[in-house]
């Protein structure tokens, strides 16, 4: 064992940001389908827009997501590469 909390504890946050069903969902939905806007996850979750914001601004702070205007519309995708395959062991069988 070794005592870089450091390490630990930015690992805990980042599991922290994907503990939560939307979120997870989100993440996944980018995985499989690539860049997407606000608008059309609201859709595919059917929640209102502003949760699915609130959502996404806690991946964003987590590092998770980036963000990128593209004319009148953002779209996110996943940044972190760790989280990228962490989601992906998770949903592997199906």
């Amino acid at each position: 064992m070794d005592n870089n909390f450091n390490a630990y504890e930015e690992a805990a946050e980042m599991l922290k940001a994907l503990a939560h069903p939307v979120r997870l969902c989100i993440v996944r939905g980018l995985l499989k389908n690539g860049p997407c806007n606000v608008s059309y996850m609201q859709e595919c979750l059917e929640i209102p827009q502003s949760t699915v914001s609130q959502h996404l601004q806690k991946l964003r702070s987590s590092g998770i997501v980036k963000a990128q205007r593209q004319r009148h519309e953002i779209y996110y995708t996943i940044e972190n590469e760790t989280v990228r395959r962490i989601v992906q062991t998770l949903f592997e069988e199906e």
